[in-house]
């Protein structure tokens, strides 16, 4: 009985969404005006004093799958890993047009999809970037495949 009203609030929540026409761009993940080349730079000052790993996050706030990854990534049994591990930039890709030498640059095919990340060490060197679209349906993929992703990808030691 108790998942049965869960389901029907959560029904009924995204229907009252729906109906008020709140849409991503109401709740912006990513900054529309920020100089991403200088967001890059700030985390890579920040993680070397940290030791902490960079999580870059390609996305728009269109988007509904990179809203998703965003609800994951603040979900409480996953924030504390990404708070102690990470220091995470959105960057902002508009429709695809906007940073595009940075998502080249990090190896990110946006043509894969969006939303899609690289991790870079605490000195801004590229350990792993998305190359095949691996979240760009973050809205249809488990718990489980975030918290592994960013389980493998923190710092060492």
């Amino acid at each position: 009985m108790n998942r049965t009203i869960k389901l029907a609030v959560l029904v009924a929540t995204a229907a009252l969404t729906a109906a008020l026409g709140v849409t991503a761009a109401d709740n912006p993940v990513y900054d529309e005006s920020a100089d991403a080349h200088q967001q890059i730079a700030a985390a890579i000052a920040e993680a070397s004093k940290s030791g902490k790993n960079i999580v870059l996050d390609f996305g728009a706030n269109w988007c509904g799958d990179c809203h998703a990854l965003d609800a994951q990534m603040r979900s409480a049994d996953l924030v504390g890993t990404i708070e102690k591990n990470y220091v995470v930039v959105h960057v902002d890709v508009g429709r695809m047009n906007k940073n595009v030498d940075l998502a080249k640059k990090y190896n990110v095919p946006l043509s894969k999809g969006i939303p899609a990340l690289a991790i870079l060490d605490p000195h801004g060197n590229l350990l792993f970037s998305q190359s095949q679209g691996e979240f760009e349906d973050a809205r249809h993929l488990g718990h489980d495949a975030f918290t592994q992703f960013f389980e493998r990808w923190k710092p060492k030691g």
